[in-house]
């Protein structure tokens, strides 16, 4: 198969259609075309990205909150079911583990992920592992961990005063 061929060209046929109208200015096309190499780099050699709560891949994709008395993360399953994901929880490391099977249907190109993957997630020694819930549906995961309670005291506001 021709890669040019799956590239959507314009009425000219001399260059590829504009997707966007960001794509009008080279400095927005180059953003993008270099973060989308960063991001397949990374993806490639399965190598850890950075996060503000520590190491982790980049699938699937995680939302982390924080409150005074628990912590909430949401991760994006899409096409997955609750038996194909094993989330666990070692010292103060919440760890997403699954395998998204292939769906083939003899098709000769495909866009579409799959494979196994693994999140890791840095919460810190406050969570208390005998309270921790997940729920899963519609294909997001939601984990509740609450904080222990000598942590939750911990927390102080400090007045910003003008």
């Amino acid at each position: 198969m021709d890669v040019k061929s799956l590239i959507p060209w314009g009425r000219n046929r001399n260059a590829p259609a504009l997707r966007y109208a960001e794509e009008a200015s080279p400095f927005l096309a180059l953003h993008r075309e270099m973060n989308r190499l960063f991001d397949d780099f990374f993806r490639g050699w399965d190598l850890p990205v950075p996060s503000r709560f520590g190491w982790s891949a980049g699938w699937p994709s995680v939302e982390v909150s924080e409150t005074e008395k628990e912590f909430k993360v949401v991760a994006e399953l899409p096409g997955l079911e609750e038996k194909d994901v094993d989330v666990t929880l070692h010292d103060g490391v919440l760890t997403l583990k699954g395998e998204k099977k292939s769906e083939s249907n003899g098709s000769v190109y495909s866009e579409r992920w799959q494979g196994s993957f693994q999140r890791s997630i840095q919460l810190g020694p406050e969570v208390d592992p005998d309270k921790v819930a997940a729920s899963f549906k519609n294909g997001v995961l939601t984990v509740t961990l609450a904080k222990r309670p000598e942590a939750q005291s911990q927390v102080k506001r400090i007045p910003i005063k003008g």
